[in-house]
């Protein structure tokens, strides 16, 4: 399902996508299968994430991931792959803890969406 994003929404993603890596669920699902260590998160809405998610991810909404970061992954060069439904929020999420000291946080390009297309495992609450 497509969505219209603002133009002003659209500028400000490419330009954290331009200042944060991607990987593709490809990428992460590879990883995990070589037993590499990551925290995969989850920071879409509440009700996005009870509805499915990727199985093992933690929850942090991108309204609250800068808040509540810390507590959950106090490391911070701990390997953050955050998604959100498409890889949009999730880029912005990335950038806002890269300002944060997280120096390896990355969105995975493609999201919820590219995580199931590309058969990762999931979970319901």
């Amino acid at each position: 399902m497509a969505k219209n994003h603002s133009p002003a929404f659209l500028e400000l993603v490419d330009a954290a996508k331009r200042r944060v890596p991607e990987m593709t669920a490809d990428n992460v699902l590879a990883m995990l299968a070589r037993g590499e260590r990551l925290a995969l998160v989850d920071v879409r809405e509440d009700r996005e994430w009870a509805a499915g998610h990727a199985a093992g991810a933690i929850h942090i909404g991108k309204g609250v991931i800068e808040r509540d970061i810390e507590a959950q992954v106090p490391e911070k060069d701990t390997l953050l792959v955050l998604y959100c439904g498409g890889g949009y929020r999730s880029a912005l999420a990335a950038d806002a803890l890269r300002e944060m000291g997280y120096t390896r946080a990355v969105s995975m390009d493609g999201g919820w969406r590219g995580w199931q297309a590309s058969g990762g495992a999931t979970q319901t609450p």
